[in-house]
Parts: C-alpha cells; sequence; structure tokens
C-alpha cells in the first residue's frame, strides 16, 4: 500500500529567517496522524536566510541525518565538530547520551536549503557520533545511491538502527528500482522535481509511506530527486 503525504499538507514554521516544513509532529506543530512513520520520525524541509540559523541546542538519542539541497550550512557541536555542509554531502550525528550543536547560514547573500532527518536509534544510550561524507552526482544519477546504513555499505554513513537511506536524481523516462525484504517498509521523499513511484505521481516535498509492497519502480519526466528509507516493521 502506497500512502501520499502531499507537502501541502505538511506543518510549518515560519520566521523572519526560517521557512520550515514538518513531514512529522515537530516542535509546536502536533498532528497525532502525522507522528512519525515507525523508526522515522522527522523529516523537516529549511529554508535558512543569509546569515541566520539554530544557536546551540541540545539532542540526545536520536540519530540525526543533514542533507543539503542547495546552499552550504555550517555545523559546529560539542564534540568538537566544525564543518560546512554542501550539495552531494551527508551528515550524520549520533545524539547518543546527550550533545549539543548549532547549524548557520555562512553565506552572506545566499539562502541555504536542507533536510534534516531524525531516525531513532536501535536503544537508548548509545554512543554520541559525527560523521560527513561527500557522493557525487553521477554516483545518485540514474541509480539509488546508499547514503546511510547500519554497516556503513558501499562507503555510507554509518547509522545506530537497521534502517537505509538512499539517494537518487532520476533520469528522464529511466526509472529506478527497490525491492523490499519480506516485513520491511519505507518512505520516500522527494527533495526536488516531480517522481512517479509505481503509477503514483509525486511533487516535491510530497512523501510516501510504502506498507506490504515489495518492489517499487520510481521514474520521473522531467528528472527529480528523491530520497528512500528502507526501514524495520
Amino acid at each position: 500500500m502506497l500512502t501520499v503525504r502531499k507537502a501541502e499538507a505538511r506543518g510549518i514554521t515560519k520566521l523572519d529567517w526560517l521557512d520550515s516544513r514538518h513531514t512529522f509532529s515537530f516542535a509546536d506543530y502536533y498532528d497525532p496522524q502525522h507522528t512519525g512513520f515507525h523508526e522515522l520520525r522527522v523529516i523537516n524541509e529549511d529554508r535558512v536566510q543569509p546569515g541566520q540559523g539554530f544557536a546551540p541546542h541540545s539532542h540526545r538519542d536520536m540519530e540525526i541525518i543533514t542533507y543539503v539541497v542547495e546552499g552550504a550550512l555550517e555545523h559546529k557541536d560539542s564534540l568538537g565538530n566544525g564543518s560546512i555542509i554542501r550539495p552531494g554531502e551527508v551528515q550524520r550525528m549520533s545524539a547518543g547520551r546527550g550533545i549539543m550543536h548549532s547549524e548557520f547560514n555562512p553565506s552572506r547573500t545566499e539562502p541555504v536549503h536542507f533536510l534534516q532527518i531524525w531516525i531513532l536509534p536501535t536503544r537508548a544510550g548509545l554512543a554520541t557520533g559525527y560523521e560527513q561524507k561527500f557522493f557525487a552526482d553521477d554516483e545518485k544519477r540514474g541509480r539509488l545511491r546508499v547514503v546511510a546504513s547500519p554497516d556503513g555499505a558501499d562507503g555510507s554513513v554509518r547509522i545506530q538502527q537497521d534502517a537505509r537511506m538512499f539517494a537518487s536524481i532520476l533520469k528522464d523516462g529511466k526509472p529506478v528500482t527497490h525491492d523490499f525484504d519480506a516485513g520491511r517498509l519505507g518512505w520516500l521523499h522527494v527533495a526536488r522535481g516531480f517522481a512517479e513511484v509505481n503509477g503514483t505521481p509525486l511533487n516535491e516535498g510530497d512523501g510516501l509511506g510504502i506498507r506490504g509492497t515489495d518492489h517499487l519502480s520510481i521514474s520521473s519526466k522531467p528528472g527529480g530527486e528523491i530520497l528512500l528509507f528502507d526501514l524495520p516493521a
């Protein structure tokens, strides 16, 4: 079964420096019908104005993945990490027993557009950690490229949950496919452009819950960019 979560139905946080859209309940936005999708708890699509951002704040017991669509995002945390995340890079922060971090747009002229994803870890109280890797467009074009996994498969960032995140830049008229093992679930998010999944059309910002479906055929005309999550039940 495929269940569409339309972009325009998402929650909204709108400030003078921030435009954030929430696929699932987050902060002051609460929808009892959309509190997460099994271990996947947050997909926030954020646009932050130049020179603005999130002041230091704390997290714990969450695997946090950041995926920049356009622009650049500066990260600093209490583990001593500091980096700039740009398109093509995937950052994983394991909040574990507790971590402080900040996120700012370092540009003076350009906004940053990024997705922040939260996945529950296998259990509470795991170690904190940080990782950031680059995946070239050619690695994602016309195929599903694993970018996060529990075992670091194919050079992906390592998360502490039996879940996998794939990224793909779809080619016009050339589908990519994915098969789920028995009992597995999925979520698909359209990061940019358009996609069609098993005949179901999706626009930018749309999500798709996947239950009881063992095979996906994902295509686009014109091309789009998608994230696919393969999740435990």
